[in-house]
């Protein structure tokens, strides 16, 4: 596994280590094929992170933007992943409205919802069912019980190995997300985790065994990079890990 990890020193440093990674994929995404396609995470890390984008002169026309999960909340809603993107970036920048690829929230029905962006994704990458696209960057968060995206620990989104889109659920709250198996079809996985409370779960993340469905980070092991950028609150114990 292409894993690499890099511990920065603080939540700015690692803000800025992540945007230069992003630009540079943009860069020779734009260069192989014309265009760059990026998932976003939800959270309040990766908030900066979408602001000093939105600082960049970019070729907007040519970015397309995803999200690896979303709260089944309208796209206005407070908890939107969609919003905290809009409000940080998108909403900033002269980015063509359909380069903005959201997940759909308004139909009422999750799994209707889910099934409608699986083949709009189809659709855009040109794929049949059962084929998973390459994004060119996927980002990723990791909550302290180890979840990323919407792929909660012992539910059944995890056993999804046949769709790109799906249902996940944490508790009583629906979501939709990106299934582990197209998340690892990305030609690059970037993990941002900062704070200490996420030292456990990386723990059993990076440890040699342990269950899957427990630690479903453990899960993202992606055909191309696999990016943890880390600050040290959160890191500094695998400060020395190596591939």
């Amino acid at each position: 596994m292409n894993r690499k990890v890099e511990v920065l020193p603080d939540l700015p440093a690692l803000i800025e280590r992540s945007l230069s990674i992003i630009l540079s994929k943009l860069s020779e995404a734009i260069e192989a094929r014309g265009q760059f396609t990026i998932a976003l995470s939800g959270g309040s890390t990766p908030k900066p992170l979408y602001e000093a984008i939105a600082a960049q002169n970019l070729p907007w026309e040519k970015i397309h933007v995803f999200w690896g999960d979303e709260r089944y909340v309208p796209p206005n809603h407070p908890d939107s992943n969609e919003l905290m993107a809009r409000q940080a970036w998108l909403n900033k920048v002269n980015i063509p409205p359909q380069n903005i690829h959201a997940m759909p929230t308004l139909d009422g029905n999750p799994a209707v919802s889910a099934a409608k962006h699986e083949k709009e994704l189809q659709e855009f990458f040109q794929v049949k069912a059962l084929e998973f696209p390459a994004l060119d960057v996927i980002l990723l968060g990791m909550g302290d019980d180890a979840h990323t995206a919407s792929l909660f620990p012992h539910t059944d989104a995890l056993k999804v190995t046949d769709k790109l889109v799906t249902v996940g659920n944490k508790g009583d709250s629906q979501r939709i997300t990106f299934t582990y198996p197209f998340i690892n079809a990305a030609r690059c996985v970037m993990f941002v985790v900062a704070g200490a409370n996420k030292k456990p779960s990386l723990a059993q993340v990076f440890a040699p065994a342990a269950d899957n469905f427990t630690y479903p980070s453990r899960l993202i092991k992606p055909q191309g990079e696999l990016l943890w950028l880390l600050d040290a609150a959160a890191g500094d114990e695998l400060a020395a890990a190596s591939v």
